[in-house]
């Protein structure tokens, strides 16, 4: 049995090289952000032009969500204004559905199908990215992330998500 829900996909992100993964004690490196108007998600390995794109077997962070509902909270909590939904280093910035829900689901967009993994925890490397603070704000709700096990496209705008059983 499935159900039906509705998910805004309001920004996807794709980024050629890892900023902070690996630098402890050497600082940010800068690959940069690029916003796309699709991206293609390749089963089992990630989304094709991403730094984590085929980067090890059975890989847990193939594609990242993250919720609008969460920047704007933590904007409003830390006085931070116009936090670039980019800062944060997740793939999709969505709307509309509680992505912590969808740990331990399958579930699919636009015909891809996905299998949400776990949290996309945050690391110190927040308070730098985004501002002092967000590290402890995000705990519990960093994002959500998913294996790939259904390549296609996915595009913004609004979606049906559906839930598999």
């Amino acid at each position: 049995m499935s159900s039906i829900r509705i998910l805004n996909i309001e920004e996807i992100y794709l980024s050629i090289g890892h900023d902070f993964k690996g630098r402890f004690g050497k600082g940010r490196l800068d690959h940069g952000v690029q916003e796309v108007e699709q991206v293609e998600c390749v089963e089992g390995k990630g989304l094709k032009g991403d730094r984590f794109f085929d980067y090890r077997d059975n890989f847990k962070g193939q594609i990242t969500f993250f919720a609008r509902e969460v920047i704007e909270e933590v904007a409003t909590r830390t006085g931070i204004q116009n936090i670039d939904a980019s800062s944060f280093r997740r793939n999709i910035v969505t709307s509309g559905v509680d992505l912590n829900e969808l740990i331990g689901s399958e579930f699919e967009i636009d015909g891809v199908r996905f299998s949400g993994v776990e949290e996309c925890a945050p690391c110190f490397w927040m308070n730098e990215a985004v501002g002092e603070g967000v590290e402890d704000l995000l705990k519990g709700r960093g994002g959500l992330r998913c294996r790939i096990l259904k390549s296609g496209t996915l595009t913004r705008g609004e979606k049906e998500l559906r839930l598999i059983a």
